[in-house]
């Protein structure tokens, strides 16, 4: 299974898809896949909260540190974001990109779960979920 950046904050700060993001974590067989540019993105994600004073600091560190707990038990399993992802990215954008308007990070994310041979795509993104759906994914939001 793959995860996205809208579905791995709600796991971890409140808001309105938190239950539902939960919900798929019971539901998903374990690990979840992640690269550096998802870890990256969570953290931004968090402080974003911050900035927009959807949370505050000290709950965001609470966060972070839940996240990392998980990362180290083992619930997700962090993976590299090889050339091969990039090369995919890039073949997914010439058939995609024309007709979605696909962002450059949506195509990782997708091409990502394509070479991790994910058996599902979990995200709230409905950009990312309409180019997931395109390329074969079976999303779950």
């Amino acid at each position: 299974m793959y995860a996205d950046t809208s579905f791995l904050v709600s796991l971890y700060v409140l808001d309105r898809n938190s239950a539902r993001a939960n919900a798929r974590l019971r539901e998903t067989s374990l690990p979840i896949c992640l690269t550096p540019l998802v870890e990256t993105e969570i953290a931004n994600g968090f402080y974003l909260r911050i900035f927009r004073k959807q949370a505050r600091q000290e709950q965001i560190r609470i966060s972070l540190d839940l996240f990392r707990k998980d990362m180290h038990d083992g619930i997700f399993e962090s993976r590299t974001l090889s050339d091969e992802i990039f090369q995919q990215a890039r073949q997914i954008a010439t058939r995609s990109t024309p007709s979605l308007g696909t962002r450059t990070l949506d195509l990782l994310h997708v091409a990502s779960a394509i070479v991790f041979r994910a058996e599902g795509f979990l995200t709230f993104d409905k950009r990312q979920a309409r180019l997931a759906r395109s390329e074969g994914l079976a999303v779950r939001e």
